[in-house]
């Protein structure tokens, strides 16, 4: 990071690191823990098995130069780019199979637009009729659905991730199978996936080049041109109204994460008119939390009256209009009415983050028992 501020390149970092004041007085992360009350124990804590990461965002120009930097910094033979595998999903292993085996392009092209995206083909064949009637029809086209069938999930091919660096305390070739990288000449990457990197218990850094970051960068230099006037993005007025009215507006092109149709719906229907308002619509506009939306518009405006389970709840969600929004808010609920420890409060967090059903099935049985030792209905406990 203090590589990245002397070259005056873009950065950012992310995730549970932002809980750590150690992070923020380094100048790594620039978001106050104490003022937005993030907790420490995302970061690192006692019941954590795992070291903590810190995800660097760059502008994607100046990605390779960071890059550059890690690798004189730490030597060429101890620092290589993390590998990802490319899956063979329906659509691709249809249109594979069907070169393979010298089947017409067209053929291939017609079986896979047919599958919905992101759908296995014995779900597509037993729920789309197009589908169905392809493969009960065409004797060509049942042979390479059922071949592509037992390619599906195999890996079709190595490519470079896109943040994922590895560095090592000695050669890499100690810890790694390595090889060159296809998208450049002298790149390595090391042959094995982020997640059997981190199993091996190596350090390995996100650093994930966006555009948008870019366009800051550029945009600050306009302003420097045209108004000869220096703009410390770290340091801008988030009270400012101005930037609000625009949001409400929903001019926001150009807006990371802001841009999209729904996005710009949803500012005028929210009327954004702080930071937190503002942070709650980017956490709530994903897949799940979604749901809640109406409800959170309808509670923020005062066509419904806000209910709460347990009046314990009121301190913890009143900033977000009784609706449970971010991950920091479900440990302050295990800690305050479960009784968790924040580092156990974490572990919850992770399995339900994670979606990792066999931790969360454990979790319960012991959130259950804390919230009702500490006063809560069984009843209501298992509905929280």
């Amino acid at each position: 990071m203090n590589f990245c501020n002397e070259n005056k390149i873009p950065c950012n970092a992310r995730g549970s690191a932002a809980g750590s004041i150690v992070c923020y007085l380094l100048g790594i992360s620039n978001v106050d823990p104490l003022k937005f009350q993030l907790f420490f124990e995302r970061f690192l804590n006692p019941e954590r098995v795992s070291p903590p990461d810190i995800d660097l965002d760059v502008a994607d120009k100046d990605r390779p130069r960071v890059i550059e930097y890690i690798t004189k910094r730490y030597g060429e033979k101890n620092v290589a780019q993390v590998a990802t595998f490319g899956i063979m999903k329906s659509r691709i292993a249809v249109r594979d199979v069907t070169r393979a085996l010298g089947l017409p392009y067209s053929l291939g092209d017609q079986i896979a637009k047919a599958i919905p995206m992101n759908m296995k083909i014995d779900e597509a064949i037993d729920k789309i009729d197009e589908v169905k009637n392809l493969y009960y029809s065409n004797p060509d086209v049942k042979l390479v659905m059922d071949v592509s069938q037992k390619l599906e999930g195999v890996a079709r091919h190595l490519s470079t991730h896109a943040a994922g660096v590895v560095v090592t305390p000695k050669e890499l070739t100690e810890f790694l199978p390595i090889q060159n990288s296809s998208r450049k000449d002298g790149e390595v990457v090391v042959q094995y996936s982020k997640d059997y990197v981190e199993r091996l218990g190596l350090l390995k850094i996100d650093i994930l080049g966006l555009a948008n970051l870019n366009i800051i960068k550029q945009s600050l230099r306009v302003i420097k041109k045209l108004y000869d006037k220096e703009v410390d993005i770290d340091r801008i007025d988030v009270n400012d109204p101005n930037p609000y009215k625009i949001l409400r507006k929903g001019d926001t092109i150009g807006v990371f994460q802001l841009e999209s149709e729904g996005m710009k719906k949803l500012l005028r229907e929210m009327k954004v008119k702080n930071i937190e308002e503002l942070s709650a619509v980017i956490a709530l506009y994903r897949p799940g939390p979604m749901e809640f939306i109406p409800l959170y518009i309808s509670n923020k405006h005062g066509f419904t009256k806000i209910q709460y389970m347990d009046k314990r709840l009121e301190s913890i969600l009143d900033n977000t209009y009784g609706i449970l929004v971010y991950q920091e808010q479900l440990m302050a609920i295990a800690n305050k009415i479960a009784g968790f420890s924040l580092g156990q409060a974490d572990i919850l967090r992770k399995a339900i983050g994670k979606k990792k059903l066999d931790l969360l099935l454990e979790q319960r049985i012991k959130f259950v028992e804390g919230a009702v030792n500490n006063g809560l209905q069984k009843n209501k406990a298992e509905e929280l």
